[in-house]
């Protein structure tokens, strides 16, 4: 059984690497998901199969039904613009899991260990446990934040720096204190640093501001991985070792990704202090003057129309207004009248990295025509129009010609080198950063204000007769 039970995780383990590689690419990430999933069926049922025998079924049963249930049915019905939330408070589930594996683990009482064995096992469960309240509170908060239950506004308390080193010192001191006493005596100075690791994960998500969320999210989702690894470190579970090491290191490179695409530094966003809310206006910078022009659907389906090469860079305003089917249509009538059509998609547009990805796949762009910042940031200026779709941060001037911007030095989608810019936007209000944008007040910008949908559908159905009458002109002629 045990020989078994080790091919099986062979197998599940390169299925998860499969996964993680099919998940790099759009065109791909369909397969990478069918590896993950049948890799975690493997994993359940060769554990299940392993560990469990006679009446310990129907208990297992009792608890993963539900559990499968409750999930199909809250994955069926959240819409894509809740994803990040949701993958917020699956991260908080996991860091729950490592709290409650690891204080089950220490009262377990004896595991055959002893000397060195002994003292790094209980170094495990500490650091196992640690790392699983961090993660479990600092994802709830991530969660409100998201949920726009708690303010995006960082929270900035007075000596917050001396108050998070302060938990940090007073966890290692209750270590200290956990190593000197056999279980269970050692159980007291496990569940207070718990209790402070849960207040430390609080106040580090608390003092993050909405522009570092795409961050918090990916820096939640390598916790989440290391305090997975931690419980298998704990049940002395390779697979879980291996799974959680995978995680937790994509989540790793992935936050750094995040930072490098926004100027910042790991460090900086974890002791917050960036973005001052949606709606505000951040410290520093120079002010934002002139007057912004407005145009209408008559004058955007004109401009484009009369376009050669089109560039759309969709942002969280096109996810919540669901407008990525209408802009999938406008697509293919642009380019069956020979309009090179491509989209720009900055790493941190939306909430979560990719979101934009996902959302236009699920529309069914293709994927050759999806472009990430870096590939089509040079060509901005053979472009004759370029379509903001609920963008602002990511296409601010700010971060280029102001040095004094709080996102000075920050990539962006140069979309102001375009002939022509249409931003699509409700108001002139900043973005998570709380920074004006320059960009509203350019000569070649024009504001189409108003629901990104319900303009995109206008736009739609305006092509739609236009090319219905060429089409008629057409035939007539001949």
């Amino acid at each position: 059984m045990n020989n078994l039970l080790t091919v099986a995780y062979i197998a599940a383990s390169a299925l998860f690497i499969l996964s993680l590689g099919g998940l790099s690419d759009q065109a791909t990430a369909r397969r990478g998901n069918l590896y993950g999933i049948i890799g975690m069926l493997i994993a359940l049922g060769a554990t299940a199969a392993a560990s469990v025998t006679g009446s310990g079924y129907g208990i297992l049963a009792a608890a993963v039904v539900p559990g499968v249930v409750i999930g199909a049915i809250v994955a069926s019905r959240v819409a894509m613009t809740s994803m990040p939330e949701l993958v917020a408070i699956l991260h908080s589930f996991v860091g729950a899991a490592a709290v409650l594996v690891g204080i089950a683990n220490y009262l377990q009482g004896d595991h055959g260990l002893t000397g060195a064995e002994a003292t790094i096992h209980q170094v495990e469960i500490f650091i196992g446990v640690f790392i699983g309240a961090v993660t479990f509170t600092g994802s709830i908060i991530a969660f409100g934040k998201l949920r726009t239950l708690i303010s995006s506004k960082p929270l900035m308390l007075p000596a917050r720096h001396a108050l998070n080193l302060g938990l940090l010192i007073g966890s290692i001191a209750l270590g200290v204190q956990f190593m000197a006493l056999e279980s269970p005596a050692g159980l007291t100075p496990l569940l207070i640093m718990t209790g402070l690791a849960s207040l430390l994960g609080i106040h580090l998500i608390l003092a993050i501001g909405g522009a570092d969320m795409p961050v918090v999210i990916s820096m939640l989702n390598s916790y989440s991985g290391w305090a997975a690894a931690a419980a298998g470190f704990m049940l002395s579970n390779d697979l879980l070792i291996i799974t959680g090491a995978l995680v937790g290191s994509s989540g790793a490179i992935l936050s750094y990704i995040m930072c490098r695409a926004m100027n910042r530094h790991f460090i900086s966003v974890i002791l917050g202090g960036f973005g001052a809310g949606s709606g505000t206006t951040a410290q520093g910078g120079t002010a934002t003057t002139g007057e912004a022009v407005s145009t209408t659907i008559d004058e955007t389906v004109e401009a484009l129309l009369d376009a050669k090469s089109v560039i759309i860079t969709p942002g969280y305003g096109m996810a919540v207004a669901q407008a990525q089917h209408s802009v999938s249509d406008i697509t293919k009538l642009l380019r069956q009248r020979g309009v090179n059509v491509r989209f720009g998609i900055h790493p941190v547009a939306g909430r979560l990295p990719g979101h934009m990805n996902v959302l236009l796949a699920e529309a069914n762009v293709p994927y050759d025509i999806v472009l990430e910042m870096d590939e089509i940031n040079e060509d901005f200026p053979e472009t004759d129009v370029v379509l903001v779709i609920g963008a602002n941060d990511t296409v601010n001037p700010s971060a280029i010609e102001d040095p004094g911007s709080p996102i000075a030095g920050m990539p962006v989608l140069e979309v102001w080198k375009a002939k022509q810019v249409v931003v699509m936007k409700r108001s002139l209000a900043s973005g998570y950063a709380g920074v004006d944008n320059p960009l509203f007040y350019k000569d070649n910008s024009r504001m189409l204000f108003g629901d990104a949908k319900k303009n995109m559908d206008l736009i739609l159905a305006s092509l739609q007769e236009q090319t219905e009458s060429t089409g008629k002109v057409l035939v007539t002629a001949r």
